[in-house]
């Protein structure tokens, strides 16, 4: 665990250590991915395929790879991930940087790990020269929309999609 200074509110607080995913991490990280899905409904017969979670992990320790992932790490414990990518845009020299899964592991919520996550990743972007973090969540997710509201603000965007 490490101390989180939060600059708006003078409060510390002891949050965990956050690291780039490791290969020694694959089972718990394989848990947490599990999790994670499963709170999206993806279990059972609308579960993804293990090729997807392999080649998804591949990715993640592929130095050519745009994707990168952290892990909230608490003496050797995972308590949670965040998956993130850079992508280009047409409105802007720099890349995006897109949070596209974050997750905590339901015996670790509010100990503040999915917003030292969120900042992990905005000194990321930061780093790499983003002006920007996004990320989507779906609408009954009301224990991540508080924190959210928090760290960030709504676009206004709302998502259309297609299944082709």
């Amino acid at each position: 665990m490490r101390e989180i200074q939060n600059p708006q509110s003078n409060v510390t607080m002891t949050g965990p250590g956050i690291r780039p995913l490791r290969r020694d991490d694959y089972p718990a990280w394989k848990d947490l991915w599990a999790g994670y899905n499963a709170f999206y409904g993806r279990i059972g017969p609308t579960a993804l395929q293990l090729e997807v979670t392999r080649t998804t992990w591949s990715r993640f320790l592929d130095d050519n790879e745009p994707m990168h992932a952290l892990v909230a790490d608490n003496a050797g414990q995972l308590l949670g991930m965040a998956h993130y990518l850079f992508h280009r845009s047409t409105i802007q020299i720099p890349p995006t940087c897109y949070l596209q899964d974050l997750f905590t592991a339901e015996d670790a919520r509010g100990q503040g790990v999915g917003r030292a996550l969120i900042e992990a990743v905005y000194d990321r972007a930061r780093a790499a020269g983003s002006p920007k973090v996004y990320w989507q969540t779906h609408e009954s997710n009301t224990t991540a929309l508080k924190l959210y509201d928090k760290i960030a603000e709504k676009s206004g965007f709302l998502v259309y999609r297609r299944t082709l």
